[in-house]
């Protein structure tokens, strides 16, 4: 892993549970917190290259799970978590499914496991980021043989 701090976006419609997040892990990390799901988004307009999006379940306008959706198609970066503390299976199966969650935990969070689920995270970030270079280096190694190719065959029937 790199030097560079971890950047957590913490969305939650109870302000308690964002000042609780932030005073835990400020100093870990760079946090952002947001009340709604459009704060959110706005939050992640600004700031694009945040890590790691955790997010409830139950928020007024819309669940977390549909706010996972949104994200999945307008921030498909950061790795997503779901915490709560209304687990039930529907909600989880829609989580992984439609929100494509990295990981589900129940609220009230544990310090330890909240932040080893952020470092997991972040490490998943990480190697996503690294497949998608590899896979952008591989595609111009192609390109370029493919045109060397060509090249080779102009000079070989000239």
């Amino acid at each position: 892993m790199t030097d560079k701090k971890i950047q957590v976006l913490f969305v939650d419609d109870e302000e308690n549970n964002l000042f609780s997040f932030k005073a835990v892990f400020r100093l870990k990390f760079i946090v952002f917190t947001a009340i709604s799901a459009d704060s959110a988004l706005k939050i992640l307009d600004e700031h694009p290259d945040i890590h790691v999006v955790i997010t409830d379940q139950r928020m007024p306008e819309i669940t977390g799970v549909e706010f996972l959706q949104i994200l999945v198609d307008k921030h498909p970066n950061p790795v997503r978590v779901m915490l709560t503390g209304y687990a039930n299976l529907g909600d989880t199966i829609d989580a992984v499914n439609k929100g494509k969650i990295f990981h589900y935990l129940n609220k009230p969070w544990k310090e330890e496991e909240l932040e080893s689920t952020i470092l997991r995270a972040y490490e998943k970030y990480i190697s996503e980021v690294e497949t998608k270079i590899r896979a952008e280096r591989t595609e111009m190694a192609e390109r370029t043989a493919d045109q060397m190719e060509f090249l080779l065959r102009q000079k070989l029937l000239s």
